[in-house]
């Protein structure tokens, strides 16, 4: 986060997301500001408390993708929500607190790749060890007598030339058999035991109590490199310190995605499903405010998580929600309609552009696709144009023009190896033109 000002978040953002700069604006200073609190004085710290945004506007927009990309960008801890999961009558939906406990094993995972990466270097040297004892034999000569010594030469020779062809890439055709420990299958056991928190928190418990079966399994050496790599990084790691780090991260870093959070608002009618919508808007929030969660890595504090809800608010605004939750999210942006401009811009500007997508798919069969300016032009204009007479699906709209405007070409891409194709307004209006023309069957084709 010191290379990262807001204006570099922004940057960053706009590599793949178009538009929404007031959005990008607002999560780039949330992000900036919690590196600024940590280099406050400390009695100061605990007091400055994430200010959570509330993201308004259309499906396909990018409300979501502004989330993931920027807690990719800080290296957070991301957990996305459906918050209209939790309104289920008779209350058979997953409770309000798991999603803390979700986050906090997606801030665990996260630490354990970076601590396995840490040590890949350390893990491969004892996985080349492994497979060299496999294919090199320790003698049963006493090393002690001058023939032993001899031959204990010989073998470390061997040894050594064996490993630089293994570090070469030799022995891809050799199998050898490995022995691993299967889990014992428990899917189905504590199904009754209430919370699934609860039936998975027994089985880990279980899990390292009872011994799994032992198998033996026939593996190329690459493949057992790879599994003996993962076994040997596992065996330096330290697990308490891991889940110590995940915690922390989970506590000072984690973002949490609300989506849908318009569905949440009831109807001010006071019986049937709206009085469960308002007892989720409760649930969350002494979530949102603060609170201490059970998990089974230890308790975590959401003092300090940064919450980011969404949604479309048709017919509905923020201000139907209850007061005390509308207080926790003081920030609030508004996300515009895509524009035919925005929809040319998505087609060719982000790093994970559609164009360029489709592409390298048919680079992979040979096939040289290319969009000229013109067809761009008429993309974007069947997109807008559907969006605004059917139903207005935002940049997803795009996904399914192009699925139907190079169906021909992906199935018949084996075909035309070696062959340029060039995509026009011509051919973007011979393929689309019926399908938009007649407005009843758009509706179950795009």
């Amino acid at each position: 986060m010191d290379d990262l000002p807001p204006a570099r978040i922004v940057e960053k953002l706009d590599e793949y997301i178009i538009g929404q700069n007031p959005a990008k604006k607002a999560v780039a200073i949330a992000i900036r500001n919690r590196w600024r609190r940590q280099h406050i004085a400390t009695e100061m710290r605990g007091e400055v408390t994430p200010k959570n945004i509330i993201m308004i506007g259309p499906t396909g927009v990018g409300k979501t993708e502004i989330a993931r990309r920027l807690a990719d960008l800080a290296g957070a801890p991301f957990l996305k929500v459906e918050a209209s999961k939790y309104t289920e009558v008779g209350y058979h939906g997953r409770d309000v607190e798991s999603m803390i406990r979700d986050l906090a094993k997606a801030g665990i995972a996260q630490v354990q790749i970076e601590a396995i990466q840490r040590v890949s270097a350390s893990a491969r040297e004892a996985a080349e060890e492994r497979i060299l004892d496999m294919l090199l034999p320790k003698p049963g000569t006493d090393p002690d007598f001058e023939d032993g010594k001899e031959a204990g030469e010989r073998r470390s020779r061997t040894r050594e030339k064996l490993r630089s062809r293994l570090r070469a890439g030799g022995f891809t055709d050799r199998m050898i058999e490995v022995e691993a420990t299967a889990p014992l299958p428990m899917a189905g056991i504590f199904n009754a035991a209430g919370s699934d928190e609860m039936a998975i928190g027994i089985q880990d418990m279980l899990g390292k109590f009872l011994p799994g079966r032992r198998k033996t399994r026939r593996m190329s050496v690459p493949e057992a490199i790879s599994f003996f790599q993962q076994q040997e990084a596992e065996k330096l790691l330290d697990e308490d310190a891991v889940q110590r780090e995940g915690i922390e991260r989970t506590e000072q870093s984690g973002i949490i995605f609300i989506d849908e959070i318009d569905k949440i608002i009831g109807s001010n009618r006071g019986d049937g499903p709206d009085v469960s919508r308002e007892g989720v808007q409760r649930d969350l929030l002494p979530i949102v405010e603060g609170a201490t969660v059970t998990t089974k890595f230890g308790p975590v504090k959401t003092d300090h998580i940064l919450f980011i809800a969404a949604g479309a608010f048709h017919g509905k605004k923020p201000s139907d929600l209850i007061p005390e939750l509308q207080g926790r999210f003081p920030i609030r942006v508004e996300l515009s309609p895509l524009t035919r401009d925005d929809f040319k811009r998505i087609l060719t500007h982000p790093r994970n552009a559609l164009c360029k997508q489709y592409r390298l798919l048919m680079e992979t069969e040979g096939v040289d696709l290319r969009f000229l300016p013109d067809s761009l032009d008429a993309i974007a204009g069947f997109a807008e144009e559907l969006n605004r007479s059917t139903q207005d699906i935002g940049a997803r709209r795009l996904h399914t023009i192009m699925e139907k405007l190079l169906e021909d070409i992906s199935f018949n891409a084996p075909d035309l190896r070696g062959r340029t194709i060039g995509i026009d307004s011509e051919t973007v209006r011979g393929r689309l033109a019926d399908i938009v023309a007649n407005e009843d069957l758009s509706k179950y084709i795009l």
